[in-house]
């Protein structure tokens, strides 16, 4: 599956973003999609995640209560608002698909969407 990241940008910090995540070339139907990040200088990260055929959602500790993942099935398109942006939030966005498992593997993966929070 092909993966389109988008809704980037640049925010003040208490600010608002929402990033979606498109697919193209098959449905979601079958896969577990997350969000992972890379700030300058560090690992990529996990942030959430959400089973697409249960709607299951999984959140890092650093965002939970912040980040809201979510799914819509018309679009075959999963989001991810943020809310109450820290400046530590700012990073590379990148959205992947794991085909539907217990324990998910990551193996398609989006181009990216920079995020940078300001204080």
């Amino acid at each position: 599956v092909q993966l389109q990241a988008s809704g980037g940008g640049l925010v003040q910090a208490g600010g608002s973003l929402r990033l979606s995540c498109t697919a193209s070339g098959r449905t979601f139907s079958n896969y577990d999609v997350g969000w992972f990040r890379r700030a300058p200088g560090k690992e990529r990260e996990f942030v959430a995640a959400i089973r697409w055929s249960i709607g299951t959602t999984y959140y890092a500790d650093s965002v939970k209560g912040r980040f809201t993942i979510s799914r819509d099935n018309a679009k075959n398109t999963v989001y991810l608002q943020m809310d109450s942006l820290k400046p530590e939030d700012t990073a590379v966005y990148y959205c992947a698909a794991s085909i539907a498992r217990p324990t998910p593997d990551f193996r398609s993966w989006g181009q990216g969407t920079q995020v940078t929070v300001s204080s």
